[in-house]
């Protein structure tokens, strides 16, 4: 006889299940934190770290530090400042939800006192700003040299501080339009009004100064960088309720400010 044919036992179909990683901050599956994970900060002064930029109040101006490679040079130079200058008038016509209201250019880096009605409008008027300068400067560098130069400007993340008070604000204000003292660019007398305000930022068009900026001589051929009018209520309004700031204030570490010795005959 035929031995029985045996019945097969239908098989277990397998259903493919998604494994339950962790999703990172922008919201893809990653192995989640480790020991020595993630991007490696970048240049010599690492920028801010690779984390979630916090949520930014509109009625709250914010300053930010943007730093240059190496290769750049210097960028207290006329070259550069109309290279900047350029990149600023870029973002005053198309950014109108991202304001610059005072800026400092110093020899490896620049500092911006900005507003922003949101996280991501400050950031794209800062990336904006990036790649306009940039430009500009690569342009200003590569005619100055014989080699033409591309590519990377800014040395990594931005570093972004929000100012929430009246003492803030005025240690911000102090900080940037006079942050050529703290570096000690103010020797040799290169200085507008006599010495009393840095070229190379938007100290010429601030009306906080001590003196009154009405009696000093305007010099004919100098053009300032074109920020725009605040709108936030304290860099609008709000600095007035503090000490007003002495052009020949030095900020210190902790935006402190000290008295410069040398001080030309009024």
């Amino acid at each position: 006889m035929r031995a029985r044919a045996r019945k097969r036992r239908p098989r277990k179909r397998h259903v493919q299940v998604e494994l339950d990683y962790r999703r990172d901050k922008n919201g893809q599956h990653r192995g989640g934190a480790r020991r020595n994970a993630g991007r490696k900060p970048q240049g010599v002064r690492a920028g801010s770290p690779h984390k979630v930029r916090p949520e930014v109040n509109p009625r709250h101006p914010q300053h930010v530090t943007l730093r240059v490679v190496a290769d750049v040079g210097w960028l207290r130079r006329m070259d550069a400042y109309r290279a900047v200058r350029g990149a600023l008038a870029r973002v005053l016509a198309n950014h109108h939800a991202f304001r610059i209201v005072h800026i400092s250019i110093q020899g490896t880096h620049v500092h911006v006192l900005c507003e922003a009605s949101d996280k991501d409008r400050l950031a794209r008027g800062i990336q904006g700003f990036q790649i306009a300068a940039a430009k500009a400067l690569n342009r200003a560098v590569s005619k100055r040299s014989t080699k033409r130069r591309t590519g990377k400007v800014f040395a990594d993340r931005y570093h972004v501080e929000s100012i929430s008070s009246v003492r803030q604000v005025r240690h911000a204000l102090a900080y940037v339009l006079n942050n050529w003292r703290r570096h000690r660019e103010d020797s040799g007398r290169v200085g507008l009004f006599d010495v009393r305000v840095d070229p190379f930022s938007s100290g010429a068009v601030y009306e906080g100064w001590r003196a009154s900026i009405e009696t000093w001589t305007w010099p004919a051929d100098y053009e300032p960088p074109p920020v725009s009018r605040p709108q936030t209520w304290l860099l609008a309004e709000g600095w007035k309720r503090a000490k007003p700031i002495g052009a020949f204030e030095v900020p210190g570490p902790r935006q402190a400010a000290l008295t410069v010795k040398h001080q030309p005959a009024t």
